[in-house]
């Protein structure tokens, strides 16, 4: 376990990834973490339960990072990593050389993103502010600058577990709409949640073509069963990029 800082505790683990070395993680100690003395994450509508769910290693995670480890890097692609936590996928990916951006709109992902880049002895990642719910004004980092925002479009759109809460203006599939190029894929690793089928509907209105791939894991010592789905969104004339 790492001492306290900041008002929360935090601990080291080597986290494994199907398909590549394993990383050394900085995570927080348990869900029972919070602290948020100035306000940070109430501006940004981030209650004291949800706060501490970016900080640790999900399930989900490691599987959209198998995912990414799998996939070839290509030249010229670039790749965003929304609601990124820990960032694993985005750990992996960079790792192996792929133009990769992390986002999150917790204002202490990007803090733990540099810390496991330099205890995996990675160069700098990119990482943006992302954030599709409801508008509010862009959060301030502690020095008073204001946090970049994530821009521009990407060929391939990542993320794991951010169907958790119903979307009923379907603000993620706009924040997504508004960040991917006209060939581009959207991958979403999902533990089966119910908010997936209005998800699917809003991708589709979008353009997007949807497989599924099942992720399901028999339970094994000290892991617990898991259940869930790779959902690949493709535009038609994906394909023809590659």
């Amino acid at each position: 376990m790492d001492a306290p800082a900041a008002g929360y505790l935090t601990r080291r683990q080597q986290i494994a990834v199907a398909g590549v070395d394993d990383l050394v993680i900085r995570s927080l100690l348990d869900l029972q973490q919070f602290c948020d003395p100035v306000g940070e994450a109430a501006q940004i509508g981030i209650s004291s339960a949800l706060w501490p769910l970016f900080g640790l290693p999900w399930p989900s995670a490691a599987f959209l990072a198998a995912h990414l480890a799998a996939r070839p890097v290509l030249a010229g692609e670039r790749i965003l990593e929304i609601g990124c936590g820990l960032a694993l996928a985005s750990l992996v990916g960079h790792r192996r050389g792929a133009d990769v951006t992390a986002s999150d709109c917790h204002p202490l992902a990007e803090r733990f993103l540099n810390a496991n880049l330099r205890l995996n002895d990675l160069a700098p990642l990119p990482y943006r502010h992302g954030h599709w719910g409801a508008a509010t004004d862009v959060p301030r980092h502690l020095d008073g600058s204001r946090r970049r925002l994530v821009r521009g479009r990407f060929d391939l759109v990542i993320g794991s577990d951010v169907l958790y809460e119903r979307d009923a203006e379907g603000m993620l599939a706009s924040f997504i709409g508004r960040h991917v190029r006209d060939a581009a894929e959207v991958w979403i690793v999902d533990p089966d949640r119910g908010n997936r089928v209005a998800f699917n509907r809003r991708m589709a209105a979008l353009g997007f073509e949807l497989q599924q791939e099942r992720l399901d894991a028999p339970a094994a010592p000290g892991v617990a069963a898991y259940k869930g789905r790779l959902l690949k969104y493709q535009r038609a004339n994906c394909s023809d990029r590659k």
